[in-house]
């Protein structure tokens, strides 16, 4: 009895080896993405992306001699489902660092529990700023809400010579975080100019004719339509269906090849504020835009690149710690500097985890975004 006791208990170590053996063949990256839902097509660029940075780390050996695997999972953009999601990613899978490839909702919902478990935490585009208020684990590769949205109010009286300004606003945490941002830069910064009207819609409003009936009688020299592209897109067709001529100005929430397919002819000339410069003339800038659509056959986004950044900055700091301890891979990430990533030189990460990089601006011209210009003042993109 007591040999036949031995052996099982033999059995259960030799198992639990094999088990942490097996667990210890490759470095785990978690990715949080919509995969589902209102959001899929974003989720869908964040996947395919970061599935081609997997496959670039692995073809150059992976990180510390092992290979990096994936572990991504649905969060439906839903800040319930990203809870739920954070916990598996720890408590199963035992990732040593996540890109957030979601929105702020989610982003929020989840970033105080990898915050709790030591576990680097990359924002890839979202904007909210209690994300990174979460803690010293937490990173943002996109931009803050508010740089942003002083970077649109830049490009808005500076490089647009707007006068008389429209807000036209997604009444959800992005829309009004980017808001808060144009506004501020039109108070502190912008002498002469001034907003004439303001108005937050729901988030599911497909019928934007009785704003921009009210806009059309105003008649301003600039619409800040800050939305996501199912937003931004029906803003712009049914602008444009109703003889309003006047110049629009967007963010990143646009920054998609399906505010084309909404809008149309309608699209030309829309100008956005955002993270990616297809003009880019780096080699590796190119050769991903050119991969990503041979491969994927749609048009790449910042939501994508962003989300591959956010991927590499995780793998840089982990070869560059020499380890997969969770506070030396926050220290690394905290350390990088002048890093060149696709969406631009990341010049570092301030003391609260938060990126600073120029932001890219660009203009739809037959159909694509390409390079209208950049805004570098520091005082404007140093969070």
């Amino acid at each position: 009895m007591k040999i036949t006791k031995l052996l099982i208990l033999a059995g259960l170590v030799l198992l639990l080896g094999i088990g942490t053996a097996g667990a210890a063949d490759t470095i785990k990256i978690g990715l949080m993405a919509p995969l589902t839902g209102f959001a899929a097509a974003d989720g869908a660029s964040v996947l395919n992306s970061v599935k081609l940075a997997v496959e670039r780390v692995n073809s150059q050996g992976g990180l510390l001699g092992k290979k990096v695997e994936l572990i991504a999972y649905d969060d439906r953009a839903n800040g319930k489902e990203a809870v739920a999601v954070a916990r598996k990613l720890i408590q199963q899978d035992r990732v040593v660092g996540v890109v957030a490839g979601s929105y702020s909702t989610p982003s929020r919902a989840s970033a105080p529990i990898f915050e709790d478990e030591q576990i680097p935490f990359v924002a890839a585009y979202a904007v909210h700023p209690d994300i990174t208020k979460a803690g010293n684990y937490c990173f943002r590769n996109g931009f803050l809400g508010m740089v942003e949205g002083k970077s649109a109010g830049f490009v808005a009286v500076q490089m647009l010579k707007a006068k008389r300004i429209a807000l036209l606003t997604s009444d959800n945490d992005f829309g009004r975080t980017l808001a808060e941002g144009f506004k501020a830069y039109i108070q502190d910064y912008a002498k002469g100019a001034k907003i004439v009207y303001a108005q937050t819609y729901p988030f599911k409003e497909k019928d934007f004719k009785p704003y921009l009936s009210k806009i059309k009688e105003i008649n301003p020299d600039l619409i800040f339509a800050s939305g996501y592209y199912f937003q931004t897109g029906p803003i712009l067709k049914q602008a444009r269906e109703m003889g309003i001529k006047t110049q629009i100005l967007g963010e990143e929430g646009a920054d998609s090849p399906k505010t084309m397919e909404i809008a149309g002819k309608a699209a030309e000339g829309f100008v956005i504020v955002t993270n990616l410069n297809r003009d880019d003339p780096r080699p590796e800038v190119q050769t991903f835009l050119k991969e990503y659509e041979s491969r994927y056959k749609i048009q790449p986004d910042m939501v994508g690149a962003s989300a591959y950044d956010a991927f590499m900055i995780i793998c840089d700091a982990i070869k560059r710690a020499g380890s997969t301890d969770g506070k030396a891979i926050r220290d690394a990430i905290a350390g990088t500097r002048n890093y060149r990533a696709l969406t631009g030189e990341i010049k570092g990460f301030n003391d609260i985890g938060e990126v600073v990089k120029e932001v890219q601006v660009q203009i739809v011209k037959e159909g694509r975004f390409h390079n209208f210009g950049v805004v570098t003042d520091m005082n404007l993109i140093t969070p």
